[in-house]
C-alpha cells in the first residue's frame, strides 16, 4: 500500500514557497517595493539554497558596504575531484562560485552546488534546456552531508559501545547515558520488531532496526541545528536508506512471501494474473513509499521553518516580526517531535515488510 506523505507541512512549504514566487514577480514602480522584491527573491533562493547539500558549512553572510559584496563566513571542507587522475583542493577557493580555480592546465567552477570542467573565465555553456553542457568530474568530496554523516555513525558508536559495556560490568543494568537509550531500544525490540516480525525472526532484524531509527532520529535531529544540515531532506539518502530496506526484504523472502505475490492462495487462477503484476508493481511502491515520505516531510518542515524565520525580514515592524518569531519558534518546538516520528514511522514499515517476507504459513490451512 503506498502511503504518500500528507499533512499541513507538504501544503504549508508549497503556500509560502509559491507566495514567494507570486510576490517576487509582481513589478512596481516604487523602490520600496523594488526592494521588497528584491529581498523576497533572496529569500527564496536561499530557501532551496540551504535544502541542497554543499562544500562547506556556510555558518552565515552579510553584505560589506565598502566593497558591496556578500561575505561568507563558514568551515570550508576538502574537494576531492577525480578528473584525469585525483584533484584535492579546499572548497574555500571556490568562493561560493565566484572564483575559478586552476590545477595544472585544468579549471573548475562551482555552480549551482556541482563542480564543473571549464576554461579561465569560467565559462559555462548551456544545452536548449538551459541545462549545463560542461564535463563535470567524478565528485568524491567530503560535503557537508558527507560530515554529518560520519559525525552520526561516531555518535552512534560510542554511545552504543558505551552501552553495550556497562551491560558487561554492571551485570546487564545500564550506566550513564545508557539508561536514556536502554528504554528506547527495548521499545523498539518489544514494540517494534517482534509485533510485527514475529517472536522467532526479529532478533535477525535487531540490529539492521536499530540502527536506522537512531540513524534517522539523530539526524533529523542535526537538521534542527543552525548548521543548515538537511541529510535526511536529501532524496540521494533516503534513497539509499530505502534500498537497503527493499533488499534486505527481498533476500529474506521466503516461499509463502513470493507465492503470494505471484500466485496468490485461494483466489480464483484469472484473478491472480490479474493480482500478480499489482503485488509486483507493490515491491517497487513500498520502497518509493518510504524514500518520498521521509523526504517530503523533513523538506517541507525546513522550508515552513525557515520561510516563518524570513518573514521577519520581510514585515520590518514589531507586530509581525514577533508573529512570525512566535510561529517560528512553536514550529522548531514540533519539528523535534517530527524528528522522532519520522524514525519510528521509517522503523515501523521497515519492520513491517520483513515480517511480511519471513512469515510462515501452514499448507494445510483451510483459506
Amino acid at each position: 500500500m503506498l502511503i504518500m506523505p500528507k499533512g499541513p507541512y507538504l501544503y504549508l512549504a508549497t503556500f509560502l514557497l509559491v507566495s514567494f514566487s507570486t510576490l517576487s514577480a509582481k513589478e512596481s514602480n516604487s523602490k520600496d517595493s523594488k526592494q521588497t522584491g528584491e529581498l523576497k527573491s533572496e529569500i527564496k533562493a536561499y530557501i532551496l539554497h540551504h535544502l541542497e547539500d554543499s562544500h562547506d558549512f556556510n555558518l552565515l553572510s552579510y553584505k560589506d558596504k565598502a566593497t558591496n559584496k556578500k561575505v561568507h563566513i563558514g568551515i570550508p571542507l576538502p574537494v576531492i575531484l577525480w578528473d584525469d587522475g585525483l584533484k584535492v583542493f579546499s572548497s574555500s577557493q571556490l568562493k561560493h562560485g565566484k572564483k575559478v580555480v586552476q590545477l595544472g592546465e585544468n579549471h573548475y567552477k562551482l555552480y549551482h552546488g556541482k563542480i564543473y570542467k571549464t576554461d579561465a573565465q569560467g565559462t559555462i555553456t548551456y544545452n536548449n534546456h538551459h541545462h549545463p553542457t560542461n564535463i563535470k568530474p567524478i565528485d568524491f568530496s567530503i560535503t557537508k552531508n558527507v560530515i554529518s554523516i560520519l559525525f552520526t555513525s561516531l555518535l552512534m558508536f560510542v554511545l552504543f559501545r558505551g552501552l553495550a559495556q556497562s551491560y558487561k560490568k554492571n551485570g546487564l543494568i545500564a550506566k550513564g547515558v545508557g539508561r536514556f537509550f536502554e528504554p528506547i531500544v527495548l521499545y523498539v525490540r518489544d514494540e517494534i520488531a517482534i509485533p510485527n516480525i514475529g517472536e522467532k525472526h526479529h532478533r535477525r532484524f535487531m540490529g539492521y532496526l536499530l540502527t536506522l531509527f537512531f540513524f534517522v532520529w539523530f539526524l533529523n535531529l542535526l537538521g534542527l541545528t543552525p548548521l543548515g544540515i538537511n541529510v535526511t531532506g536529501n532524496i540521494a539518502i533516503t534513497f539509499c536508506l530505502a534500498l537497503i530496506t527493499f533488499v534486505i526484504t527481498t533476500l529474506v523472502g521466503k516461499k509463502y512471501y513470493w507465492k503470494h505475490i505471484f500466485w496468490m492462495p485461494g483466489v480464483p487462477w484469472p484473478m491472480k494474473i490479474i493480482l500478480a503484476p499489482i503485488e509486483l508493481l507493490g515491491l517497487i511502491i513500498k520502497p518509493f513509499s518510504l524514500m518520498i515520505r521521509l523526504y517530503a516531510n523533513i523538506s517541507a518542515g525546513h522550508i515552513v521553518l525557515m520561510s516563518l524565520i524570513a518573514l521577519i525580514f520581510i514585515f520590518k515592524n514589531w507586530i509581525g516580526s514577533s508573529l512570525s518569531f512566535v510561529l517560528a519558534f512553536s514550529i522548531s518546538i514540533i519539528e523535534i517531535l517530527v524528528a522522532l516520528l519520522q524514525a519510528y514511522i521509517f522503523t515501523v514499515l521497515s519492520a513491517l515488510y520483513f515480517g511480511f517476507a519471513v512469515e510462515e504459513h501452514n499448507e494445510n490451512e483451510d483459506h
